[in-house]
């Protein structure tokens, strides 16, 4: 199994990469937080033979442009190992804090998957820029603002979903479906996996042509109470409220959110009782987080994104690889 592990900022991100790697780690990802989400992905590109992903660069503030230079100069910079990761994040985020527009966001993704498809088409093959969308329009590109062919193809694009209309778009058109880290077995297995073969299907695609990379929260040792913050805030959230209702959690959700309105976070931890943590996140020894995460994944996925509140220790990172390659 191939497992991948977070980088949480740039001023680290050669040494810590290194580390990862040393303990195991095949690949790192960064996410959007209070970092840019692809500048630690740079520095990390100098330790060779690790996998780089961003997940998930949030897509709609960015134009596909600029996305499409980034991800072909992370691509060259990896020697093709680099994995676009792109995200919707939910409307609050988008229109309050980005200050852009969130308005049908699975047409939305679906388009600039199509646009930027298109520019590395371009820059690839040298065919005419003429996409035109509804969202996005790009007809000219300029040799002077060309890079040419990437000598290790364009980046593959994955893209994060929970809902079941983002899940069956994403295997319509995408490389790659990135789980929620806020999920369950349950959730993966009886809603997340029949969206997928539904839209392969719908695309006529096959189960070769597609990777589901499950992503799952890790809280090794006894001390859970950060990661009973981290499931508090998502839970929060209604975007994820799916996934409380699958094991009749559902009428957490708006009490998490009017929590949260307030400012009541340390208080939202205690909601989260030992039966959500655990069937929400990996805890414990190493072993039993292995075991968890080879539970929940069997017959889906033989790729793994471990994410966790803050930097995992890499000793214990090494034993939670020992016990799943």
């Amino acid at each position: 199994m191939k497992i991948m592990t977070a980088l949480f900022g740039p001023s680290d991100a050669i040494e810590r990469a290194k580390a990862l790697q040393e303990a195991g780690a095949s690949g790192v990802f960064t996410f959007e937080g209070p970092h840019d989400v692809f500048t630690p992905l740079v520095s990390a590109s100098a330790v060779g033979g690790l996998d780089l992903m961003s997940n998930v660069a949030i897509a709609f503030p960015r134009n596909p442009i600029q996305l499409a230079h980034q991800a072909n100069d992370l691509q060259l910079l990896s020697e093709g190992r680099f994995i676009l990761g792109l995200g919707t994040q939910v409307r609050a985020q988008i229109e309050k804090r980005y200050g852009t527009e969130f308005d049908h966001p699975v047409a939305r993704m679906a388009e600039m998957v199509g646009a930027l498809r298109a520019i590395f088409a371009t820059w690839n093959s040298g065919e005419r820029l003429d996409f035109r969308g509804e969202y996005h329009r790009h007809t000219l590109m300029t040799p002077t603002f060309t890079p040419g062919p990437n000598p290790y193809g364009p980046p593959p694009i994955y893209l994060g979903a929970l809902g079941p209309l983002m899940t069956r778009m994403t295997a319509e058109v995408a490389d790659g479906l990135l789980v929620m880290p806020f999920g369950t077995k349950r959730f993966l297995h009886e809603t997340t996996m029949p969206g997928v073969r539904a839209g392969l299907a719908a695309a006529g695609r096959r189960d070769d042509d597609f990777e589901v990379i499950p992503e799952i929260i890790v809280s090794v040792g006894d001390d859970h109470t950060s990661t009973r913050m981290l499931l508090a805030f998502y839970g929060s959230t209604p975007a994820y409220r799916p996934v409380l209702e699958a094991h009749g959690w559902g009428d957490l959700q708006p009490e998490l959110n009017a929590m949260s309105k307030q400012g009541r976070w340390q208080e939202m931890a205690t909601l989260i009782d030992d039966d959500i943590l655990h069937t929400i996140a990996a805890c414990g020894s190493p072993a039993e987080v292995a075991a968890h995460i080879r539970d929940r994944v069997d017959g889906v996925s033989d790729r793994i994104c471990l994410y966790q509140p803050g930097p995992i220790d890499t000793d214990m990172l090494a034993e939670i690889v020992d016990a799943l390659v």
